[in-house]
């Protein structure tokens, strides 16, 4: 079955300003590196916008409301220090989340065995009421709510290897025996969570917090001990990746020491028990990634994963 390829020229106008690293150039890297004869048969889509009943899923509808009061008409406003937003942002957002709906929708109907969305604004770090870390919309959790509610699916994983913990993940499953969330994250390092005792009401809540300075074996061996058991104890009707590639050696906000092969190991591995637990319906949402390059490269290593676990 083909692999879905969900995106929109909207992304590139969420403006974040000069030198600000999740700029518009990194969605133009995935877009030039998913555009060479290797990927030709991706199935391509422009990305639809989530209704504002999806995304509610997620957030309450007072804060989706305070979103549109203050999205400007021009310019720059700050949600938080690292987070700004601009004319553009907002519609991004939702077309972010509306991949996510989408590719779950996708895998779920048959359409597609595996779905990548190259979204931006990223979400994993948007908590239920408020935007931080890049992020306005939590789509991986909007993504499983959907796959809850509208397909009637009864557990849901999301797999995190951004180099950042996904603390709006984290906090919007906590309370939901049903949602798994397993993560690899370096630690100390922005947001501040992740640590292993953080486990949730029922083990859902899986950490794997690796130390500045640790490498591929390092984060194999998190994956191996924490997150695929407790993948495979979930046995989840779908899988979804929040797709970060910012613990390469390279990126300029992290310390650890992961290499393109890091990410195609971490998605053969997901997809594995994917393809034992979830009929091998996987849908990879972009999180983070920042040295232009590295993410390019990272993608395409994660993406040719992808399409051979929907072979």
């Amino acid at each position: 079955m083909a692999t879905l390829y969900l995106t929109h020229p909207c992304f590139l106008d969420h403006e974040t300003g000069p030198g600000h690293p999740e700029r518009p150039d990194r969605l133009r890297a995935i877009r030039n590196t998913l555009s060479t004869e290797e990927f030709a048969d991706l199935i391509r889509e422009e990305a639809p916008a989530a209704t504002e009943d999806a995304v509610a899923r997620a957030h309450p509808q007072s804060y989706i409301d305070a979103l549109r009061k203050i999205s400007p008409e021009s310019g720059e406003v700050h949600l938080t220090m690292d987070t700004p937003m601009s004319p553009g942002t907002l519609n991004a957002a939702f077309h972010a989340a509306g991949a996510a709906v989408r590719g779950v929708d996708a895998v779920l109907t048959g359409e597609a065995q595996t779905v990548f969305c190259a979204v931006r604004p990223p979400g994993h770090h948007a908590e239920p009421k408020h935007a931080m870390g890049f992020c306005f919309f939590s789509n991986a959790v909007i993504a499983a709510r959907h796959a809850c509610a509208v397909h009637g699916v009864e557990r849901v994983a999301v797999v995190d290897f951004d180099v950042h913990h996904g603390n709006g993940t984290q906090t919007a499953f906590w309370a939901d025996r049903d949602l798994l969330y397993a993560s690899t994250h370096q630690m100390p390092l922005f947001p501040g969570t992740g640590e292993l005792h953080e486990t949730g009401i029922a083990d859902n809540i899986v950490n794997g917090p690796l130390r500045d300075g640790d490498d591929g074996y390092h984060f194999r061996e998190a994956f191996r001990s924490r997150i695929l058991p407790a993948l495979a104890d979930h046995g989840p009707d779908i899988v979804i990746i929040s797709a970060g590639f910012d613990a390469h050696y390279k990126d300029p906000l992290s310390s650890i020491g992961l290499v393109e092969d890091d990410f195609q190991w971490a998605t053969f591995k997901i997809a594995e028990l994917a393809h034992k637990y979830a009929s091998g319906r996987i849908v990879s949402l972009l999180e983070g990634g920042y040295h232009l390059n590295a993410l390019a490269d990272s993608t395409a290593v994660h993406v040719r994963a992808l399409i051979e676990a929907g072979r």
